[in-house]
């Protein structure tokens, strides 16, 4: 093939003419005011429905609220029981049951236990859970937090402890939660 056939580029344009050129910056319109006056309001325009919507937020249906609902008594005395028994089958030493209604907004009852090591304590949470599942209370992933000498088990109304019992004196949530302890602040007095 021939030079002469090849086709041909366009000519490279020089680098001047390639480059943008440079807009005028528009100057800022500055405002003054004397020093320590507030600035004048700004005219606002009548906000349309949908503003007023927008701005007022996402209706809640009323029905819906965050707070769980409460279980029944004999419901919640159930979980009680079916966690105690299994507490009592994995030889848990001293347990408490701890009515936390009045003193507490996070739950109703707390139960706490003590064994001796920490695979002990790990036993007795995984027999809890299944203890649990079978009175029909299947619990979330996160509901079983532990280190090696605190285990907590979140049921909702009901919160399980195990302890070893050094941490057990150390915390100390019986003189916390129990009967001697002061109720909460927005609780009502007890009746005498």
């Amino acid at each position: 093939m021939r030079r002469e056939d090849k086709p041909s580029r366009p000519a490279a344009r020089p680098a001047s003419s390639r480059m943008v050129p440079a807009r005028p910056i528009p100057e800022a319109k500055i405002i003054r005011r004397p020093v320590g006056a507030p600035p004048k309001p700004v005219p606002q325009e009548e906000a349309s429905p949908r503003k007023r919507q927008v701005i007022a937020g996402p209706e809640a249906p009323a029905s819906r609220s965050r707070a769980k609902p409460k279980p029944a008594p004999d419901r919640l005395e159930q979980l009680v029981a079916a966690a105690r028994a299994s507490l009592e089958d994995d030889k848990a030493e001293d347990v408490v049951v701890l009515d936390v209604t009045d003193r507490a907004s996070f739950t109703d009852r707390m139960i706490i236990a003590t064994g001796q090591v920490e695979r002990q304590i790990q036993a007795m949470a995984n027999h809890l859970e299944d203890a649990l599942e079978k009175v029909g209370l299947k619990l979330r992933r996160d509901a079983i937090q532990g280190s090696e000498d605190w285990v907590l088990i979140d049921c909702g109304d009901l919160v399980i402890h195990l302890f070893k019992p050094e941490a057990r004196a150390t915390y100390a949530l019986e003189r916390m939660w129990g009967p001697e302890s002061p109720a909460a602040e927005d609780a009502p007095p007890p009746e005498a």
